[in-house]
């Protein structure tokens, strides 16, 4: 595993995130392409919270906390729980993108870390460099949400005008 590889699609997808959030107006952050799909607030509410709750956390278990017990996390649950489509769009993008500080700024700080070292949990078993794989697999997973939520919000803003010029989407 290369270690500054992952570290800069991490710098770099949170750079993507952050054009991507930018120009959205709070009232619009709010909008769902339907009653079960997230909105760009709620999106923005989950990258903070795994963030914190998760991927660093759980990368510090695997490399650090062999002992103690993995926490559960609610990903799903966290958004009514939480109330993210509530909270305010401006106030969460500076949360997330400080946690995402801290997070750089921790990993820089591992000191010869064990990539190959895992952590079992009553899931399955996962390697420090597969969650860290993963934790720069799920910045894409929801670039690519945002970027359909923006396209949404182009279709609803362009209309009447069609957009098949433009290309298939």
């Amino acid at each position: 595993m290369e270690f500054s590889t992952f570290y800069q699609e991490l710098q770099n997808s949170t750079e993507m995130i952050r054009a991507l959030l930018s120009g959205i107006a709070p009232e619009a952050a709010r909008l769902k392409p339907s009653a079960e799909s997230w909105s760009i607030l709620e999106v923005v509410c989950h990258l903070y919270d795994e963030e914190r709750e998760d991927f660093r956390e759980h990368l510090d278990f695997i490399l650090h906390r062999q002992n103690e017990e993995w926490h559960a996390i609610d990903t799903e649950g966290w958004v009514t729980k939480r109330k993210y489509n509530e909270q305010n769009f401006v106030e969460m993008q500076e949360k997330f993108f400080v946690e995402r500080e801290k997070s750089l700024a921790w990993l820089k700080g591992l000191l010869n870390p064990d990539w190959e070292k895992t952590y079992t949990t009553e899931y399955r078993t996962i390697s420090a460099g597969e969650m860290f794989a993963c934790w720069v697999a799920h910045d894409n997973l929801h670039i690519r949400q945002l970027v359909e939520l923006r396209r949404m919000s182009l279709e609803n803003i362009t209309k009447p005008y069609n957009l098949e010029y433009a290309g298939d989407w």
